[in-house]
This record gives C-alpha cells, structure tokens and sequence, in this order.
C-alpha cells in the first residue's frame, strides 16, 4: 500500500495484543470506514507477555490464521498490514519546525506531510541527543499539536497562501526489540507492513471524534498486557503514556487463587458480570464453582492499584491535574469495578468514566456478518484509519546478505541502508594510494597516489550507485571499493630539473643540466623520491666541473676567468655566467710576480717601520705567503645569489648582509607596488641585518 491511492483500496488493520490477535478489512467511503471482514483470535500460549512479543513463531501463526480466516471471508489475497504498538517503553518528544518558502506560495497538503516530516525528523535528532540507554529507538507515531501559518495557530493549513509554515508536533519513540518482534511475526505471516501506528494513536480515531478533543479528555485503552493513555484538549492530543499493568495481571489473580490455568482463569474473568455462578475445573480435574461476587472481592485491590497506576500517568500527562472525564477501551477495562475505581482515583463523578464501543462508531458501516461492535473492536478499526493519517512505516532490505530495517521517509538511498548497516564511509568511495610528502627547495611538495575503483553496487542485480532509491526487500550487493597505487615519483618528472643552465665557455655557449641534492647527497635522475625526502636542486657548477666537462686541466697552466672577473676552481657559476680559461705566458707569471712582490712590499713596510721602532723586532710572517694570500683574495673578492631566480654578483666587501642586495636590483623602496615587501631567504622570512652565504636563494616582490 502506498500514500496517494484510492479510498476503495482495502486496508487490513492487525491489532497484536496480549491476549489475541484481532483483524479487521475495510476501506474508507467518503467520512465513513466501511468494514469488510473481522476476525479474532487468541493465542494458544503466552506467546505475548505485557504487550511484547516473546515467541515470534507462535504469534506469527496466530496472525496467519486471521489472515486466511480473513481471505476467506472476503474471497481476496491479503500481502500488506497496518499495525499499532503497544507503549511498554514509551517515550516522547514534542518539538516545533517551521518552514518558510522564498515567496507566498498556496500550502498544499505534500507540503503539510513535508513539514510533519521535518518535525519527526527533529524530534527523532532530539530524542537521540538526550537517550542515555544503550537501546535503539524508533519513531512509532506522532501528532500534530496545532500548525503555524505565517506564525499565527490555524487547525487547516491546506489551500491558505503562506509565508511560512509551522507545526508543533508530539512524537512517540519505542525500542528496537518492540518494533522489531512486530515486523518479523508479520513477515512470518507473509505479510509486508504498510503502516505503524501506537496502539492509543489508534484508538484515539474511533473514541474521541475531533469535535470533543476541545474538551480536556483521557483515553485509557486497557488491554491484557499494557494500559496505553492518551490526553486532549484545546482541540488537539497533547500527550500519551502507558502503563505496563492490565487485564492479565487480574487473571494470574484467578490463577493463583482458583487453582486453574490460564485460559481457565480468563474464562472465569469474562463471566463476572454477566453469570452470577460460574463453573469451572481445577487443575486436579475437581469440579469447582464461584460467584461473579467473589470474584470481583478477589480482584477489588488489583484494580484498586491498577485504577491508581492510571490516574497518577492521567494527572503526570495532563499537568498534574485532572481531566473532565475518561474514555475506556479495550477487553480490560469492562470488568466490573474498573471504571468506578478509576473515577474515585481521579475525584470525577462515576458516570465520567465510561466504557466506549458501539456508541462511538458511528462513522463506521459494517458488511460483514454479525459484526463485532464493543470497545475491543475501537482499536483494531482505528488502526485502519490511521493509514490515512501518516505514514510511519519500516522498511526491510537485504545488505550483503544481512537484513537491514529502516525508517521509511521516502526519500531512502543505497548510502542509508549502508550507514544503518555499518559499511565503511571509505569502502564506498575510490581511496588512493599512498601520498609522497617530500621537500623541495626549502617548499613542502605532495605527490598524491593514483585513485582505485569505486565500490560496484546493484539493486535486484542491476547496475545501481550510493544515490539510487531503494525500496522494501531490495536486495542491495555493495562490493568495496579498491586502493589504488602508491605515489611513484623519480627526480625527472620535476620541472625545475628540466630547465637548463646556459652559460659561455670560451665564447661558446653550452647548456648543462640542473642536478639534484637528496638529503645532501647527489642523485640520478632516475632517482625515485621517498616519502620526507629533502631535494635541493643546484642551478649552479664549480669552475672544476665545468673544466672537467670541457676536458680542460686546472694545472696552472690556465687563467680562470668568470664574468670577467678572475676566480679559482671552487667558484660557482650561474646561468648566463661566462667562464674563460686563457692559456697564461711568460708575460703573465713576470707580470704576476711583479705585482705580488709591489703588494708584498706595501704591507710589509709599516712593519718594518714599526719593527725599528721597537727595537728591530724580528717577524715571523712568510713574505711568499703573504704575497699567495693577498693575491688570491684579490681575484676571490665577489659573492653570487640567485635574486628572483636570476644571478647577482657582489663585489667590494668581505661580508654581505641582506640589504646589500638592493644595492645590486632595479626594486624602487620608495614606490609601493602592493600592501607590504615579501622578503624571502631560502624559502623562509629574512632578516635585513643577516650575513649572506654563496649561493643563497632570495626572493623580493611586492604582496599585492
């Protein structure tokens, strides 16, 4: 069954008690339920115990039988049920949702169902955030208290144009093990549920029509094993409860003090009232007798605390305070006493507590023979009509082989059903392989790792994926999704090795190769980087190398020239540097004599002098290697940087520190080109006042 359909569709209502099994057939004609077909039947054990379901295969037998007894009757195969809860573990959120629209739009009655769906949707989020039991709950039923439209109380939002919509909402919430004892005996039965409703949601449709729940009114419907309570007034229902105390407690009374069996004692309990002798047998075979009046003495005091359990969850539910009068339902409830017991609990008049049944169904048209119109029929008949109500339904699917129950909002995918199932988040998606974190120039590099396949789905065994729409007995195969392969990085594929370095030998220009440092050792191309590998990459080659690649000795036999400038074999050339090897003559080493000897001679003048001023001390400086000393800082007296990736040369001090280098760029201070200057040294924030190194890497820009 589904929301939408035509009134004529049947609709069976099931209502699983205690004591029996009651179902009903019917369909809704215009503001009248027409009933079908009904039948009752009781359990043959104590299969149910206190409105729980405690032997699954014997109640769905029992159900199986009324659902064939039914089929008979109306000559038709039943495969889907509407059936209520009974409130052994009840529990309840009230909470507001309002919606508003992007313009005044006419409120449709899919939107009122959005909306009671939205606060279902966050009563259940409440419900979840404050549950302190290890227990799994369950939306069961809800009502809405009163609706908003544009923040103003209205009974009928459907066909006013609005704003916005809102809709204080009363949910009730039941454990897993209550709902999910139902739906098996069900399924056992081979039926699908339609619909799920709380036994005093259901009973509320019938007992008290809206026109009376302006009246602050109570609804007790006394079954075998629980009492189940509902409030109105103010023209709505305001709350339900429950008390896990009813008509078999009466009965285990017979029981005990009679000296029979159980189905005995129940006889003997439904003839008080009605017989003023009963007989029955004892469990010795004994022929026994009793009077209606005994009875009633024996089980006065159990109704008594009974009457009482009910009037203090009445007066809990209603504010602490009474109620004007009380309507009762259910087999439970007619037993002589009952309703006078509870009227003295509760300080009304006697007539204010009254059975309901026949006198409350007047909306209700029944074509089946001999048709059963007392109290207990309220409940089975209003679990029909709240099909048309809501949809509160569960839905079962199958999940890698394991069934899966979800709450069904209408909206459900292949990912709920794999969250509900506790398949892993990453087992749906494509996971890649391991990521190569490595350094690069002082800068943090990743190379992420090639990604696998997504998880393969299907739905019945068609192609399916996480966001197709699944329905009840779907059969979902959901197959992980792979890894794929680990990051695999060599020193080739990175673009700053595939720049060359031009410079000019000899007047010739050459390209070489960048090379690669990998944590301070040099590497080959085909090197693969590891994960936190610290790689320089040198832009730069020494006079040695480059001689060496030029097949070019350095045994003096050459003068070493870069830029122009004279330089020895460890000097470091950069792009676009020139570098000359000039054959020295004779000429050259007399000239460079020469100037060793001047320069030898002006520095050890004031020596001299100041040795004969002393005393004509003696010195223990070596002229000649004063005159190697002094010769070579003359032709070693520049520094090189790379600046904004281009080669600066400084000359003229024996130590540089950061601000020097604008001495040496065309970057004008006294303009602003952005918010502030970005300089950088080696990757990281540099200090003006701080010594340079050969071949430190600078950045300056402006940050815009």
């Amino acid at each position: 069954m589904a929301r939408g359909k035509k009134e004529q569709e049947l609709v069976f209502g099931l209502d699983i008690g205690t004591r029996s099994i009651v179902g009903t057939v019917g369909y809704r004609d215009g503001a009248n339920f027409r009933v079908m077909a009904q039948y009752a039947k009781e359990h043959d054990t104590r299969a149910m115990l206190d409105g729980q379901i405690h032997d699954i295969g014997k109640v769905s037998e029992t159900i199986r039988d009324v659902k064939t007894e039914l089929e008979k009757q109306l000559e038709k195969k039943l495969k889907t049920v509407c059936i209520a809860a009974a409130g052994r573990v009840l529990r309840t959120v009230t909470t507001n949702v309002v919606h508003t629209y992007n313009s005044e739009r006419e409120v449709t009655q899919e939107d009122i169902y959005a909306l009671d769906t939205m606060g279902v949707e966050k009563a259940f989020e409440e419900f979840t955030a404050s549950n302190d039991t290890d227990m799994q709950f369950y939306c069961v039923g809800y009502t809405a208290i009163r609706y908003y439209l544009n923040g103003y109380t209205i009974s009928n939002l459907a066909g006013h144009k609005a704003k916005s919509i809102g809709v204080d909402l009363i949910a009730t919430f039941l454990p897993d093990d209550v709902v999910d004892g139902l739906y098996k005996a069900v399924n056992g039965a081979g039926l699908q549920v339609a619909n799920l409703t709380l036994e005093p949601i259901a009973a509320i449709q019938i007992a008290i029509p809206e026109k009376f729940r302006l009246l602050n009114l109570a609804l007790v419907d006394v079954g075998a094993g629980t009492s189940d309570i509902s409030i109105t007034k103010e023209g709505t229902i305001t709350a339900y409860g429950m008390i896990p105390v009813a008509g078999d407690s009466l009965t285990d009374i017979i029981v005990q003090n009679c000296l029979v069996e159980f189905d005995t004692a129940e006889m003997i309990k439904k003839s008080v009232g009605t017989c003023e002798t009963i007989e029955y047998t004892d469990i010795l075979g004994l022929p026994q007798t009793i009077t209606s009046k005994q009875v009633t003495d024996m089980l006065a005091p159990a109704i008594a605390n009974m009457t009482k359990q009910v009037a203090d969850c009445i007066r809990e539910l209603n504010g602490d305070k009474t109620v004007s009068a009380v309507f009762v339902v259910g087999g439970g409830g007619v037993i002589p006493g009952y309703t006078q017991a509870l009227a003295k609990e509760l300080d009304v008049d006697a007539p204010r507590v009254a059975i309901r049944g026949q006198e409350v169904m007047q909306n209700i048209d029944f074509d089946n023979e001999n048709p059963m119109k007392d109290s207990t029929m309220v409940t089975p008949i209003g679990i029909c009509l709240s099909y048309y109500e809501q949809n509160n339904n569960f839905m079962f699917v199958q999940f890698n082989d394991e069934q899966i129950k979800l709450y069904d909002n209408g909206k459900l995918l292949v990912v709920d059903a794999a969250i509900a199932a506790g398949f892993a988040n990453e087992d749906l998606f494509p996971k890649r392989g391991k990521t190569v974190v490595y350094q690069l120039d002082g800068k943090t590099k990743m190379q992420r790792g090639l990604p696998g396949e997504a998880a393969t789905i299907t739905i019945n065994r068609k192609e399916a994926d996480i966001h197709t729409k699944i329905t009840n007995g779907d059969k979902i195969v959901v197959k992980p999704s792979t890894v794929g392969e680990d990051a695999h990085i060599t020193l080739e594929k990175l673009p700053e090795l595939s720049e060359k370095i031009k410079i000019i030998v000899n007047d010739t220009e050459v390209l070489l190769d960048k090379f690669a440092m990998v944590n301070g050792v040099p590497q080959l191309t085909s090197y693969q980087i590891q994960n936190k590998d610290d790689i320089e990459i040198r832009g730069w080659y020494t006079v040695q190398q480059i001689a060496q690649l030029a097949d070019i000795a350095l045994d003096g036999t050459v003068t070493i020239l870069v830029n122009d400038v004279p330089a020895n074999s460890e000097t470091k050339v950069y792009h676009d540097f020139t570098v000359k090897f000039v054959p020295r003559t004779e000429e050259d080493e007399q000239a460079e004599n020469l100037k060793a000897t001047e320069e030898w001679t002006e520095e050890s003048e004031p020596a001299e002098e100041a040795g004969t001023d002393a005393g004509n001390e003696e010195t223990t400086e070596n002229p000649q290697e004063e005159s190697s000393t002094t010769a070579q800082s003359n032709t070693n007296d520049c520094m090189v940087v790379m600046v904004n990736k281009q080669p600066i040369v400084m000359r003229g001090k024996d130590e540089y520190i950061f601000v020097d280098v604008f001495d040496y760029i065309n970057f004008d201070l006294r303009e602003a080109g952005g918010r502030n200057i970005i300089t950088l040294l080696n990757g990281r924030q540099a200090q003006y006042m701080e010594t340079l190194s050969e071949g430190d890497i600078i950045d300056i820009y402006w940050e815009n």
